[in-house]
């Protein structure tokens, strides 16, 4: 599937949005951005010129790119949309009666992709009139740099709309990853929640500092991880006779790491201890930009088919 003549509209130009804007738009597609907000021209702006270079790197055709619309509100909509994208802040008081609005101008069949990075798509699919259309299209932030999206229904959710999200999330080079069923922080948050809470066990309890936690992640653990998950890190630590080995060997250990891991909360001693522990490092915009500068190096460098577009004509 190609891009160039398709309409997307996203509903939001916040972080994400404008994200998936700069996505859509440099894969040839008509992008169109709801946001009443005066400023939302200058974030997509911004973020637009942040993900250029990110773009080009991945391989999505900038020669195609044109640049997203701004409408004010959906009554400014004029002509029929392909997909839309959901990007509206996270909360389900702002999301279902302007899913219901979004309804009265799109046709019926047009799939709709929420952004939601924790909350049910089955709850907010109720009182959509063709609810069948909903689908979660969670991308990993932010959507211009990571490769992933996670795809998931709900309770009302059809296949056809989950089939045509795919192809459409696929089509902007994205690695889908489908869940069988739908829970608090689907799959990529989910992990990386449970890493954080370990992470601000240690620091809160002074076990070690906050720099030297980040440098066990990316000098220890996220190396690795870009080339093997954390099943096949064990599965490879068992030698020839691999995980069923390994479970011989420290199965019973591992029970016990697990036993002692922290369960800690973000009270106000903790915050300022991981507060403290962030403002030795770099400003946030220092670290985006090295961010977006790393990643890519460190994917393509370790699954040069991580973004399927770089080699394949649009």
């Amino acid at each position: 599937m190609t891009l160039s003549g398709k309409t997307i509209l996203i509903l939001g130009g916040g972080t994400i949005g404008a994200g998936w804007a700069a996505c859509f738009a440099a894969a040839g597609a008509r992008t169109l951005v709801c946001d009443p907000d005066p400023a939302a021209a200058g974030r997509l702006t911004a973020i637009r010129d942040k993900a250029h270079p990110v773009l080009q790197a991945l391989g999505l055709p900038s020669a195609q790119d044109t640049a997203p619309e701004i409408i004010p509100g959906l009554a400014d909509l004029s002509a029929p949309v392909d997909f839309v994208v959901e990007a509206l802040p996270e909360r389900m008081a702002l999301k279902t009666p302007a899913l219901a609005a979004l309804e009265d101008v799109i046709p019926a069949d047009t799939v709709i992709a929420s952004s939601s990075s924790g909350l049910s798509v089955s709850d907010m699919q109720t009182g959509m009139r063709h609810p069948d259309r909903l689908v979660i299209g969670h991308p990993c932030n932010p959507p211009y740099l990571m490769p992933v999206v996670e795809l998931v229904g709900g309770a009302a959710t059809a296949p056809w709309a989950l089939d045509r999200a795919a192809a459409i999330f696929q089509a902007l080079g994205k690695r889908v990853l489908r869940l069988n069923r739908e829970l608090p922080g689907h799959l990529v948050n989910r992990l990386q929640a449970a890493l954080w809470r370990e992470a601000v066990h240690l620091a809160a309890e002074g076990v070690a500092s906050v720099g030297d936690i980040e440098a066990a992640i990316t000098k220890g653990l996220g190396p690795r991880w870009a080339v093997v998950g954390p099943t096949e890190i064990f599965h490879l630590a068992g030698g020839p006779g691999g995980i069923a080995k390994f479970f011989d060997d420290l199965g019973d250990e591992v029970e016990r790491w697990w036993e002692s891991l922290g369960d800690p909360r973000l009270d106000s001693a903790t915050r300022a201890i991981l507060t403290e522990g962030m403002a030795a490092s770099k400003p946030p915009e220092e670290l985006a930009a090295h961010r977006d500068a790393m990643v890519p190096r460190v994917i393509a460098a370790a699954d040069p088919d991580a973004y399927p577009l770089k080699s394949k004509p649009q």
